[in-house]
């Protein structure tokens, strides 16, 4: 292989997925950087090849990058693959494949499976416009702060999300989007228990919460776009913002009462509201 950075994707599920073109990288490169090295060795010995590998995860990218840079200049060929899917896709190798470019090192890219565009391919929700958001944070505040910034969101929003999170991620979605907006889950893809489910939130909830098999696996989660706002609707996700801006900075009740003054509105309403966006209620 001649030398620089290989980013090579491996399948998510289904081991057959694999390219050919990422069966002969993986097997002619000097080394295999991954991100959990017994999990990527059963890939590699299921293709039957023996590359050496080398960790590379979120906690030592950062000192291990400029030692596998230091390899290519001296002639060498690295493969970057993640637990499965494609390299950096809500995976470690972003600050790997920076400083490799910044050091004039080639970065060559093996394509082939990713999770994000595997689950929007069978979705059935527009596709022309899509917003990738990835891991949302894990506690709820945190979560809601991100889907209020969305709300607006024309494009279809695509999330990735854990099975011990997955009902908590669906109910506050159904709160901030509404119950009827229309979204797609998959879970397991390319797997024996693969899932794609459709329908409204509130479908999708009680899909959820009537079978706990569903709530198992991976998922990817895609909510449809929001229709453009206008008027009155456009106003209120511009108190959405006020509100979530001023609760970083005053005590809730202050919050209702400086956003009702702007927004002629209600103090009862306004702290509903606020207790809503803060994930209280």
């Amino acid at each position: 292989m001649e030398p620089g950075i290989y980013i090579v994707s491996t399948p998510i599920g289904n081991l057959d997925d694999i390219t050919l073109r990422a069966i002969e990288t993986l097997k002619h490169v000097s080394v295999i950087a991954a991100e959990d090295t017994r999990h990527s060795r059963r890939l590699l010995d299921h293709l039957g090849i023996s590359t050496a590998l080398t960790s590379l995860h979120e906690h030592n990218e950062r000192g291990k990058a400029s030692v596998l840079i230091d390899r290519v200049h001296a002639g060498e060929s690295i493969a970057l693959i993640s637990d499965a899917g494609t390299p950096l896709i809500s995976d470690p190798g972003y600050h790997l494949v920076r400083a490799a470019r910044e050091q004039g090192v080639r970065v060559v890219p093996v394509p082939g499976v990713c999770a994000l565009i595997t689950g929007l391919s069978v979705a059935g929700l527009a596709t022309d416009r899509f917003v990738f958001e990835g891991f949302l944070p894990a506690k709820r505040v945190g979560r809601m702060r991100i889907f209020e910034r969305l709300r607006a969101e024309s494009g279809t929003m695509v999330f990735y999300e854990s099975p011990h999170r997955i009902k908590e991620f669906m109910e506050d979605a159904a709160i901030v989007f509404g119950a009827d907006r229309m979204a797609v889950f998959a879970r397991e893809l390319t797997k024996r228990f693969e899932t794609v489910a459709g329908g409204s939130l509130a479908e999708l909830n009680a899909l959820i919460a009537g079978d706990g098999n569903q709530s198992k696996g991976e998922f990817v989660v895609m909510i449809e776009g929001a229709a453009e706002l206008s008027g009155e609707d456009a106003v209120a996700i511009d108190a959405d913002v006020l509100l979530l801006r001023l609760l970083q900075e005053l005590p809730i009740k202050k919050v209702a009462a400086v956003a009702a003054d702007i927004f002629k509105g209600s103090k009862k309403d306004m702290y509903e509201r606020a207790l809503l966006l803060q994930g209280r209620k």
